[in-house]
Formats: structure tokens, sequence, C-alpha cells
């Protein structure tokens, strides 16, 4: 018995070793844990702080050498991060984003001596304001556009206007004086029979053929500029480079066969859904996509709902916009097309890229078109000034309707308010949402990038930008023809222009309506 009591107390010390031992690591391994949920929890509170006191840079700031700078803001004068500092923390969080919400580019000064290739260009004819012009230019610089050509009248020549667009880097601005009428008053085109059709005509017609001219100059502009690509856009058109690897209209065209000579963009239109749109870059996102876009039997099929009692499928236009490439002998073949006067170009058209067109998206677009034409609102006069049914019907009412049959006007035959037929026409494809341009642009304005670009302008401005961006202009108020590149002695002009006239081409491509009904059944 004596030998049984001795054997069990080994062992009873033995269980309670093993207990105290798993005792104790139980006791380590939940300070462990607790010592690794701290941790992080320690490192994340101290880095907020750290970022909250502006004492930590947020990685994609890192991409630019000089993160708090945007185009517009580099007066070496002053120091904006600090001016940012200065006021309220929470103001500077909750309000402007210190980094760029869309980092497409390293440098978000956009830098038009980079190396980035190829290069392109656009050249618009406006005499749009800045609340316009400021979004349309940077989304293109932000997809990847790197000049502009800006043929300016009216509002967008005024001194608070120009004087922004000049400071732009990349901007070229030309304004309509009498030199600059002189010269295209010579230009060839007055003397070949393509355009010929479109002359002495008001209204849409003399812009149609200024257009042209405008065109012919930004040839021989971008020639001299280094361009590889040329686009002629209107101020209320954005381009949707969809189709590339990436959002990026560079991208798109890099892919381009070398044997193209013109791409054709199909343009969607923009389908309001109220009467009270106020900057259609931001507040509009669903557009009716073109007819190249869609089957034949999806848009025929839809066509009488679609129209919803308009003239055509689309309010104006229907045959998109192009790009061409700058080579000899290029010219245009009115404002949706180019050409040339030694061959056909190859061209091709995109399967999914497109050209958005931001028609009569606000109210006060049915006034402003009609204060600027001289027509007579009959049907018979306003055949001679407009080319598009559509255009003409909208200029009859603004010019006879009172304010509330405008907007009831606008209303039934622009405005999208019928919820189901939307529906409708969504799940079937004819419309669709859009919100990159919106996103890309709301970005930029939050940024605060268009109101340092005009806060900028009004302070200063250089006279290395003066000299750069701007056509010189001498005391009578002339341009200097080596300035807007249309010398006729160089050998750049003489390749583009000095082409014998004996030849006689096809007309211009004027706006046109996308097919209707009758075009089905002439098909079959």
């Amino acid at each position: 018995m004596a030998g049984l009591h001795s054997s069990s107390r080994p062992s009873s010390s033995s269980s309670l070793s093993s207990s105290s031992s798993s005792s104790s690591q139980q006791v380590f391994t939940s300070r462990l844990l607790l010592l690794l949920t701290l941790l992080p929890l320690t490192l994340a509170f101290f880095a907020f702080v750290l970022q909250w006191r502006g004492g930590l840079t947020d990685p994609v700031t890192r991409w630019s050498p000089d993160p708090f700078q945007f185009p517009g803001m580099d007066n070496p004068g002053s120091n904006v991060g600090s001016d940012r500092r200065s006021g309220s923390d929470c103001v500077d969080l909750l309000g402007r984003s210190k980094s760029p919400a869309f980092p497409y580019f390293k440098d978000w000064k956009f830098d038009v001596g980079s190396d980035l290739n190829p290069k392109i260009c656009i050249i618009s004819s406006t005499s749009a304001g800045l609340e316009q012009t400021l979004p349309w230019i940077f989304y293109h610089k932000v997809i990847g556009v790197s000049t502009f050509f800006l043929f300016v009248e009216g509002k967008a020549a005024s001194p608070n206007v120009s004087k922004v667009l000049e400071s732009i880097p990349g901007v070229k601005v030309i304004y309509r004086t009498k030199e600059l009428e002189e010269q295209q008053a010579k230009s060839r085109i007055w003397n070949e029979t393509w355009l010929a059709s479109f002359f002495y005509k008001p209204c849409n017609y003399e812009l149609f053929v200024k257009q042209s001219l405008n065109m012919e100059m930004s040839i021989v502009m971008a020639r001299d500029a280094g361009m590889d690509w040329i686009i002629h856009l209107d101020t209320d058109e954005l381009i949707h480079p969809v189709g590339a690897r990436e959002y990026s209209l560079r991208q798109l065209l890099a892919g381009v066969p070398g044997n193209v000579d013109m791409v054709v963009f199909p343009n969607y239109e923009s389908s309001v859904e109220r009467d009270d749109v106020k900057e259609p870059f931001t507040e509009v996102s669903m557009f009716k996509k073109n007819y190249d876009h869609l089957p034949k039997d999806v848009y025929f099929g839809n066509y009488k709902e679609s129209t919803r009692g308009n003239p055509n499928y689309f309010l104006t236009y229907g045959n998109g916009k192009s790009a061409a490439r700058i080579q000899d002998h290029l010219r245009p073949n009115g404002a949706h097309r180019w050409h040339n006067y030694m061959k056909t170009p190859n061209e091709i058209k995109l399967d999914e890229a497109a050209v958005l067109h931001y028609t009569y998206p606000k109210f006060s677009d049915l006034t402003s078109r009609r204060d600027r034409c001289g027509c007579k609102p009959t049907k018979e006069d306003v055949k001679r000034c407009f080319m598009l049914e559509f255009d003409r019907a909208a200029f009859i009412i603004a010019s006879t309707a009172t304010e509330e049959e405008m907007l009831r006007w606008y209303r039934e035959h622009v405005v999208w308010t019928d919820k189901e037929l939307k529906l409708k026409l969504l799940r079937r494809g004819i419309l669709t949402r859009i919100y990159a341009p919106m996103v890309i642009i709301q970005g930029l304005r939050d940024s605060g990038l268009f109101g340092s670009v005009i806060q900028s302008a009004q302070t200063t401005l250089s006279k290395d930008i003066k000299s750069s961006n701007t056509s010189r202009v001498d005391k009578h108020g002339m341009i200097s023809s080596r300035k807007i590149g249309v010398k006729e002695t160089t050998a750049t002009a003489r390749r583009i222009l000095e082409i014998p006239n004996e030849t006689s081409y096809d007309s211009a491509i004027p706006p046109l309506s996308p097919p209707i009904l009758d075009d089905l059944h002439i098909g079959i």
C-alpha cells in the first residue's frame, strides 16, 4: 500500500506542472494577440494624426514633382501649398482634395513640350464663354490632346475670356480681325467647287464656310507645330475614347494602322432629362447612340419611339466628326470630314469610340441660337439659313413664341420626361449612360483647377505666354501671318496649298441627319 501511495505522488505533481505550463502559455498567447491588435490600431491612429496635420504625403501626390500645383497656378511669386494650409484644416479636407482626383498623367501641368506620342491637336471656332471652354479644354488635355487652335469671336474674344485662354499652355488663340479675313479671302477654296454651294448664305451656311477656312489655316499651323493628328470639334462636343486599353485618345490613335489617313468618330447625342440644366458636361449622362453603333433591326425597330415626334432620329447632325493624319496636300472637306488634294483618303470608322454632342442641353440655347441669326422666322426663309429641320423649327419657335410657350415646346421636343420610355430604350440599347466625361470634369472642378486658371490670368499674364500662345497684333488690330502660320511663302504652305486648281472635287460633306425609315424601304 505504501508503495502505491508513493507512486501516486509523482503523477500528481506532474499533472500540476502541466496545468501550470498550459496556463502560462494561454496568458502569453492572449498578450501576443492583444499586442498584434493594438499595434496596427496605434500605427493607423498615428498616420491619421500626421495626415490631418499635413505631415504625411498621399502616395498619389508623389507622382507629380509639385503635387499642389495645377495648370495656371504656377506663379513663382506665390506659394500655393502654404496658402491652402493657411485656412481651416477641416475645410481643406472636406472641400478641395490636395491630390488630383484623376492622376492620368504624372505631370498635371500637361506639359506641351512632352514626348507623348502621337501628338494630337484640336481646331475649333467658338464664341463660348469660360464656363464651357475651360472644362472642354482640360477634359481633352486629360485624354491626351496637347494643342488647341481656337478661332474666337463674340464672347470668346472678349478680354476677360481671351486673356484666360491665352494663359493656358498649348492653347493658341486666333482673333477674327480684318487681316485674318483678308487672308482667308485669298484662299484657294473660293476658286474650287467643293464648297461653292455654301457660299454667300447666312447663319449656319456662313458658319460652315468659316469653319472650313479656319480648318485650312489650322492644317499649316499643326504641321509647323509637329502634330501627328488634327481634329475639328465644336466646344459643345467631347471625344469619348473608349475601345483602347485606357480611356485615352492618344492611345486610341496610336493603335491606328499607318496606312489609315482619317478616323471617323460616330456621334452620340445628349438626351437631357431636366429643363434646368446649367452645366451640361457634369449634369448630362444619357445619350442616344449613333446608327453606326446599333444593329439595323434595333435602330429601325425603335425609330418612331426614339424620334418622339421630331423630324429625325437625332435633333441635329448624325454623321460624326473625324481625325486626320497630318500629311502633304491635306484639306478640309467641310466641318465633319477631311480630304486630300492628291488622293482619296483611306478612312476607318471606329466601332466603340464616339463624339458626344451636347445638343440644346440648356433651355437658353433656343434664344442664344436665335440671337445669332437675322433670318425671318418663316418656313421659307429659314431654309436658306439652317441646314437641318430641327434647327429651323427651333429658330421659328424661339422667334415667335412667349417664354412659357418656348418652355413647353422645349420640354416636349428636347427633354426626356417619360420614365417608362427612357427605361425601355435604355434596355434596347438606343439610349446609353456615359459617366466618364462627367466624372473627369467634376474631378477637375473639385480640384479647384478652373478657378485657379481664371485667378492666375486675372492677376498676372506672363509676357512669355503672350508671345508663344497668341497671334501678334499690331497697333491697327491686325494679326501677323507669321504667328498664325499662313504665310504663303513658307515651304509648308506651298506643299499644302499650291496644287493646281483645275481639278473638280465632290461637294463638301455637310451636317447630315441619320437614316430615316424611308431608307429602310429603299434598302429592301
